[in-house]
C-alpha cells in the first residue's frame, strides 16, 4: 500500500467547522505514557522497505491535558496525528522534526501562542484552531513545502502577514481580530480564503497574484461599498463570495453592485446568481462604460 492509498483511508477531506475555545480553568497537566500512546494508535501498515509494520495513525484528543509530546519522537512512521483539547503551549522541544512522514496534524484547542519550533516537511493539512496564536512568522515555505490546507480559526491574529506558503490552497482565518490583509500576494495557488468574523473595514491586500482564488468568505466584518473595488483584483477567478453581515449589504441593490464588479460570480452569499441578475448586471456595466466614453 502506497502512502496516497493510506491517506485516503485515514484522512479524507474534513469539512470546515467552528471550534469552541476552552476557558481559563486550571487543569492538571499529565505525562504522555506508553499506555496512553498505545490506546490511541491505529491503522497498522507496512513500512517503506516492506520488511516491517508500523502504526501510522494516532489520536490523543481530550487525552489528560497533555503538554509534552516528546515521547512521540520514536513513532517515525506516523502519517496522521490529532492532539486536540490538550495543554500544548509551544512547539519547541516537541518531536515534529523526527516525524518526517507526518501529513495530517491537528493541535486544535490547546495553549499555543506562536509557531516557533514547528516543522512539517511532509505536512499537507495543519489545524491550529482555537489557540491563542498572535503571529505566524514561522510559516515559511522551506519548512512546509507541501502544506495545502491551514486552519487558524479562533486565534488572536490581527494580520495575515507571515504566511509565506506559495503552495497553500485553503486558508481558514475566521474568528480572529484581523484588521489588515498583508502578504497575500505570496499565495499564488490559494483557492479558498475564509475570513469570517474579523475586523476588516477594507479588502486592500487582495492581490492579482492570487490567480486561483475561487471562494472568499468575509462575512461578519465592517466592509462598506468602497471595499468592492478591491475585489476587481481577483475578479477573473472568483466564483463564490460570502459578504453578508457587513454594512454594504444594507443597500437594497447590493447584489447588483457586487455583480457589476464580479460579473462572472456564480454564488453570492447563500444564493446562486440568477440569469436575470446577471443580465441586469451586464446592462449596468454597459451603461457605466457608455458614461465613461461620453464623459472622459
Amino acid at each position: 500500500m502506497d502512502e496516497d492509498a493510506i491517506l485516503s483511508d485515514v484522512e479524507g477531506e474534513e469539512e470546515a467547522h467552528q471550534e469552541e475555545v476552552g476557558g481559563d480553568e486550571k487543569v492538571q497537566v499529565c505525562q504522555l505514557t506508553q499506555e496512553t500512546i498505545g490506546q490511541g494508535l491505529s491503522l497498522l501498515c507496512r513500512t517503506g522497505n516492506g520488511l516491517g509494520h508500523a502504526f501510522i495513525k494516532l489520536d490523543l484528543k481530550d487525552n489528560n491535558h497533555l503538554s509534552d509530546l516528546s515521547p512521540l519522537a520514536s513513532l517515525t512512521q506516523l502519517l496522521w496525528l490529532k492532539v486536540d483539547n490538550n495543554a500544548v503551549a509551544c512547539f519547541k522541544g516537541q518531536p515534529f522534526a523526527q516525524l518526517t512522514y507526518l501529513q495530517w496534524l491537528s493541535v486544535a484547542v490547546n495553549q499555543l501562542t506562536d509557531l516557533d519550533g514547528l516543522v512539517g516537511p511532509a505536512l499537507e493539512s495543519l489545524s491550529l484552531t482555537g489557540n491563542s496564536i498572535q503571529r505566524v512568522s514561522g510559516l515559511q515555505s522551506g519548512c512546509f513545502a507541501n502544506l495545502v490546507t491551514l486552519e487558524l480559526r479562533g486565534n488572536h491574529l490581527d494580520t495575515t502577514n507571515g504566511i509565506n506558503l506559495p503552495n497553500l490552497q485553503r486558508l481558514y482565518l475566521a474568528q480572529n481580530v484581523i484588521k489588515h490583509l498583508e502578504g497575500l500576494e505570496r499565495l499564488e495557488r490559494l483557492t479558498t480564503l475564509h475570513l469570517r468574523d474579523n475586523q476588516l473595514n477594507t479588502l486592500d491586500g487582495l492581490s492579482p497574484n492570487m490567480k486561483c482564488l475561487q471562494y472568499l468568505n468575509v462575512r461578519g466584518n465592517d466592509l462598506d461599498k468602497n471595499a468592492l473595488q478591491c475585489l476587481r483584483l481577483v475578479s477573473k477567478t472568483l466564483q463564490v463570495l460570502v459578504i453578508s453581515e457587513n454594512p454594504l449589504v444594507e443597500s437594497t441593490d447590493y447584489r447588483l453592485s457586487v455583480l457589476v464588479v464580479l460579473p462572472q460570480l456564480e454564488r453570492l452569499d447563500k444564493d446562486t446568481v440568477s440569469p436575470d441578475e446577471r443580465a441586469e448586471a451586464q446592462e449596468r456595466i454597459k451603461e457605466l462604460r457608455e458614461e465613461e466614453i461620453s464623459d472622459p
